[in-house]
């Protein structure tokens, strides 16, 4: 389902959600229905066009917060949008078999990968200042208040009585993230493409949860399942922003979480506009005050951010933090080396784990 939501007189407030999104995972999707400036069920003034914008669940609050910026622009005065919220590969695959779309923001890029290879993003999408990217965050570990448990490093996790909540690989980007973070982790450390193996198949163990996205995966941990939950920084700081009460851990060895966005092939010129304010100083300093990381490149300060463990210092250095390129090499190969259906090492740990839903 979609929402048109007429952020160009947004003054605040939030539109309803739920349902399942047009084509996607039938989770975290965005509610139906239209909705206007803050208000569900309103129509929405788009006389300066329309932008259909699908993404994965995570971002949905930090969009909003930056198309109500953007509508004090000129150029994004009295634009409207049309979105559809879910699992990253499931809102991926939704696209590429017919779901309007003008803008996407993906977890993973092998999600947009796969709409160049159906002809609908161009080739170089990725080729800018920014490499595609347009929000970053990093993995931490969610607990409960007080961390009862004494979660800290990634050790921790494979132990006996740890109820691991994380998304699944199968639909989710976040998942991947996740799954990616473990298994580096342990190269990080000087340990082998075998000790690696051998962790997450020792942490996949620990799994008592496996949802279908990362904003599924939010709502069970947050209602009482398990006792870890592998999830985004930003992700964690906008629950708490939401009145939800646990803390949360970043690992002294962690990955850089890199979310794509691309305009279509075919899209509506306001689109381009869209994605470089997305980009611009005013767009980065709303994802930052909604818990992503801003991209270095835009320069944004901000004196802090609710939600976080010290709001002051919202975004800690991490001590080593990994990146996919170079872990990993890039994401050429990535997605048929751990995540392949039936062939995937990550794919195969969980399916004989019997966590799979």
């Amino acid at each position: 389902m979609t929402v048109l939501l007429g952020f160009a007189a947004c003054t605040g407030g939030d539109s309803s959600a739920g349902g399942s999104g047009s084509g996607g995972s039938g989770s975290g999707g965005s509610g139906s229905g239209q909705s206007g400036p803050g208000e569900s069920g309103s129509s929405a003034s788009s006389s300066g066009g329309t932008i259909n914008l699908v993404g994965f669940a995570v971002p949905e609050a930090a969009n909003k917060a930056i198309a109500a910026k953007w509508a004090t622009t000129p150029e994004g005065e009295d634009v409207g949008f049309v979105t559809s919220y879910g699992a990253s590969g499931d809102q991926s695959r939704a696209v590429a078999d017919g779901l309007e779309a003008d803008y996407v923001h993906f977890s993973v890029p092998s999600d947009v990968t796969r709409l160049v290879d159906a002809g609908l993003v161009a080739k170089d999408w990725d080729q800018g200042d920014n490499k595609g990217v347009v929000s970053t965050s990093v993995v931490v570990f969610a607990v409960p208040k007080g961390n009862p448990d004494g979660i800290e490093d990634w050790d921790d996790l494979i132990e006996p009585g740890v109820e691991i909540v994380t998304p699944n690989p199968a639909s989710s980007g976040a998942a991947r993230w996740n799954a990616l973070a473990a298994w580096g982790q342990v190269l990080a450390e000087g340990g082998t493409e075998a000790d690696a193996l051998d962790y997450v198949t020792k942490l996949y163990g620990n799994v008592v949860s496996l949802p279908n996205s990362g904003r599924d995966a939010t709502t069970a941990f947050t209602s009482g399942t398990g006792n870890v939950f592998l999830t985004y920084e930003n992700e964690a700081i906008l629950a708490r922003q939401n009145g939800e009460d646990f803390d949360y851990v970043i690992p002294a060895t962690t990955l850089k979480i890199e979310n794509p966005g691309a305009v279509l092939v075919d899209a509506t010129p306001k689109a381009t506009a869209w994605l470089d304010f997305v980009l611009s100083k005013d767009g980065q300093r709303e994802f930052a005050l909604k818990g992503f990381r801003p991209l270095e490149s835009a320069g944004v300060e901000v004196d802090e951010v609710q939600g976080a463990t010290d709001p002051s210092d919202p975004f800690p250095e991490v001590e080593h933090l990994m990146t996919v390129q170079d872990t990993f090499g890039g994401w050429a190969d990535l997605s048929k080396d751990f995540f392949a259906e039936d062939t995937g090492a990550i794919t195969k740990v969980i399916a004989e784990s019997g966590k799979a839903q």
